[in-house]
């Protein structure tokens, strides 16, 4: 009545999905990390957030005092920079990725805002 379909696949058609599927729980703490305390961007403040919490430019920004830091958004550094000090206040410095502005970069941001 229901045809070859309706047979019980052997489990050596399912051992390509577990490799996959053991791929990709591999490939999970590396994403936890990156969620949890690996942010992207971080900042100074020259005073404190007036906010702890806030978007700007498409990502959430976490505030404490002067120090802030958000995930990676879409943007490059000085527009990030340039967003954060328009909700934020003045920034004295700011890291993407591990690298911070220079001077330069820093002024044109404060200076956009």
């Amino acid at each position: 009545m229901f045809g070859p379909m309706s047979k019980i696949s052997s489990p050596v058609r399912f051992v390509p999905l577990i490799g996959v599927a053991l791929a990709g729980a591999a490939a999970l703490p590396a994403t936890v990390q990156a969620a949890g305390g690996g942010a992207y961007y971080r900042a100074e403040l020259s005073a404190p957030a007036p906010k702890g919490k806030f978007v700007a430019r498409g990502i959430v920004w976490s505030c404490e005092g002067t120090n802030c830091v958000g995930a990676r958004g879409t943007s490059r550094p000085l527009m990030m920079c340039t967003s954060l000090a328009k909700e934020a206040g003045e920034v004295k410095g700011f890291i993407a990725d591990g690298k911070a502005l220079e001077a330069k970069e820093l002024a044109r941001c404060n200076g956009a805002a």
